[in-house]
């Protein structure tokens, strides 16, 4: 596998885990763990997350965000508490996908993953708020199972391809900015019509 290609995975998977650590972490390990789908050599460095106990609690944590995630402003209180757990996550997972052999790489990966991590998760967060908002509770159902089908199809779609995992780094990374610079436009919106502001 290429630089290209492992940077692309590392990237690909701490992108998704800003969006769905657990998932991540409960995915490659039953990967592993049954051999389902073929992991790159890398991966091997991974080899704890194929513990049965690791996957077992990941799967639990899956469950819960799974829940949690579908409940009008407990999403947002779970994406809260979950600020500094997705990014250590989305960092360390990176982490382990570089070349455990060469320094520079596993700094840059630490950082770069979690950077990812954080930037997917506020977009997620900012988001999720955003659609909060709304007087029913479809709409937040509705984009949580979205989130939900996203996920697990590009994070097995980036294990089995390590070429596409770069296409999937990229539209993630270009699609939480655009979520992002909408998200700020819908907030410059909201603050300046409030009452009682002054418009100069």
């Amino acid at each position: 596998m290429g630089a290209v290609e492992l940077i692309g995975l590392a990237a690909s998977v701490s992108l998704l885990a800003g969006w769905r650590l657990y998932l991540c972490v409960f995915a490659v390990g039953v990967a592993m763990q049954t051999g389902w789908v073929e992991l790159p050599e890398q991966l091997r460095a991974l080899d704890v997350l194929a513990n049965p106990w690791l996957i077992g609690i990941a799967g639990i944590g899956a469950v819960a965000e799974f829940f949690a995630d579908k409940v009008m402003w407990v999403d947002s209180l779970w994406d809260s508490v979950h600020t500094a757990i997705r990014p250590i996550g989305g960092a360390l997972l990176a982490l382990a996908i570089v070349d455990p052999s060469d320094p520079a790489w596993q700094i840059a990966a630490l950082l770069l993953g979690g950077g990812g991590a954080l930037l997917t998760h506020g977009a997620k967060a900012g988001t999720r708020a955003a659609v909060n908002v709304s007087p029913e509770p479809v709409s937040n159902v509705i984009v949580s199972t979205g989130e939900d089908i996203v996920t697990g199809g590009l994070l097995l779609l980036a294990l089995a391809s390590p070429i596409a995992a770069v296409a999937i780094a990229v539209l993630i990374l270009l699609a939480t900015i655009a979520t992002l610079v909408l998200l700020r436009r819908v907030l410059r919106r909201l603050t300046r019509r409030k009452p009682g502001v002054s418009p100069g």
